[in-house]
C-alpha cells in the first residue's frame, strides 16, 4: 500500500489534535510532522497565545517532528503565504511530504483559500474531520479523553468568564446556542493537555487572564518550569 506523507497543520487546540487523532489511525497514510505558525515578537501560536514551549512539549508527546513558521508582527497576508511556503520549501529538503492536512469543519472560505496556495505552492490539502456536526463532535472528543484548556476567548461571540475552563461537557452545556460547540467561527481557542492522540500528558497550570486587543487571553504554563 502507498501511504500519502502528510504535514498536519497544527494549531495547539483540539480541532487539530482530533485530526492528528484520525491520522494516526489512517493506515493510508504517514506522518511526518507537526506545522505550527509563530507570532515571531512573542512566541506564541497567533490567536490561540500558547508559548512554543508548550507547542514543543505536544509534539513530544505526539513523537513527531515539529516545524515552526516564524511569522513577522505585524503580519501581512503576503508576508503569511511567503513565510509558509518558504518553510513548506525548506521541510521538503529535510522530508518528503504529498499533503498538508488541516482541521477545518465546516468553513467553506477558508477551505477554498487553503487549497488554492497549496495547489499553487504544488502540493495538496486535506481535511480529515471537515463537516462533522461539531455538537457531536465535541461530545465525541471528550469522551475519547480529549483534555483541553480555553485559551483564548472572543468576548463578542462568547461569554468572556470561559477564558481558562476545561473544554468539558459541563462547558458544552453552559455555552450559549449561538456559539458553536467547536468554536469553529472563532468564539474560542484551545490548548490540549491529553488525548488518545499523545502518549503522555503535557503537564500545564492556568496563570493569569487578560483582555488584550479585543480578546480574551489566558496564559498557560507548563508545571515544569
Amino acid at each position: 500500500m502507498t501511504q500519502r506523507r502528510a504535514l498536519l497543520s497544527w494549531s495547539s487546540g483540539k480541532d487539530s489534535a482530533w485530526t492528528l487523532y484520525q491520522l494516526q489511525r489512517d493506515p493510508e497514510v504517514e506522518l511526518v510532522g507537526l506545522l505550527t505558525t509563530f507570532n515571531q515578537q512573542s512566541d506564541r501560536v497567533a490567536m490561540h497565545a500558547v508559548r512554543r514551549q508548550l507547542v514543543e512539549l505536544q509534539a513530544h508527546a505526539a513523537d513527531l517532528p515539529l516545524f515552526p513558521v516564524d511569522l513577522p508582527w505585524p503580519c501581512s497576508n503576503d508576508d503569511y503565504e511567503a513565510a509558509l511556503s518558504a518553510s513548506l520549501a525548506e521541510i521538503l529538503g529535510q522530508t518528503a511530504f504529498d499533503t498538508v492536512a488541516f482541521g477545518d469543519l465546516f468553513l467553506e472560505d477558508i477551505r477554498a483559500y487553503r487549497e488554492t496556495q497549496l495547489n499553487k505552492w504544488g502540493y495538496t490539502a486535506e481535511f480529515p474531520i471537515w463537516g462533522e456536526p461539531t455538537a457531536a463532535l465535541g461530545a465525541t472528543m471528550i469522551a475519547a479523553g480529549l483534555n483541553a484548556v480555553l485559551t483564548c476567548v472572543d468576548p463578542k461571540q462568547c461569554p468572556a468568564n470561559v477564558a481558562g475552563r476545561r473544554y468539558d461537557a459541563k462547558l458544552l452545556a453552559e455555552l450559549p446556542e449561538s456559539v458553536d460547540r467547536c468554536g469553529e467561527n472563532g468564539e474560542f481557542h484551545t490548548f490540549v493537555t491529553h488525548g488518545p492522540m499523545f502518549q503522555g500528558t503535557v503537564d500545564v497550570g492556568v496563570g493569569e487572564t487578560v483582555e488584550r486587543d479585543g480578546f480574551i487571553f489566558t496564559d498557560i504554563r507548563a508545571n515544569s518550569t
